[in-house]
């Protein structure tokens, strides 16, 4: 069976106030608590305000039930000049069982902002564990979402 790739970021219970009309868990919800998990990490590495520029697609591959408890792993996956390209997968485990399965993932893309909202350089640690500079093309766009 996979292994959650990366580290647990953020852990919540699904509520019965995060359901549509017919009980099941908005898909927009995921995705939000995704995006929280991806600027999470994205702030703590780029040491400093980071927006939400863009989402890779994202597809369900299992539900998830009022009860469940779910887990985002975050991880980070290339950067460049001022972006960051974090994956996230959610996994989520029944409450009365220790099995877990992975619900969905994405690949969310951030750029380093200043207190004027504008691009800054990233200035991130050197390690040998770093991932490999992407060409730093990640859009920002007046859409984005701040963290």
């Amino acid at each position: 069976m996979p292994a959650p790739k990366g580290k647990s970021v953020i852990r919540t219970i699904a509520m019965p106030s995060d359901t549509n009309p017919a009980g099941d868990i908005f898909g927009g919800w995921l995705m939000w608590q995704m995006d929280l998990a991806a600027g999470s990490l994205a702030t703590r590495l780029a040491r400093g305000r980071c927006a939400t520029v863009a989402v890779d697609a994202m597809e369900f591959i299992s539900p998830v039930f009022v009860g469940d408890e779910v887990t985002f792993f975050a991880s980070l996956k290339e950067t460049g000049r001022t972006s960051l390209r974090i994956s996230v997968e959610a996994w989520r485990r029944s409450r009365d069982s220790e099995e877990t399965n992975k619900v969905t993932s994405a690949i969310f893309a951030f750029v380093a902002i200043d207190n004027g909202r504008k691009p800054r350089p990233l200035n991130l640690k050197k390690s040998r564990a770093a991932p490999k500079r992407g060409n730093g093309r990640a859009a920002y766009g007046s859409s984005s979402v701040s963290q």
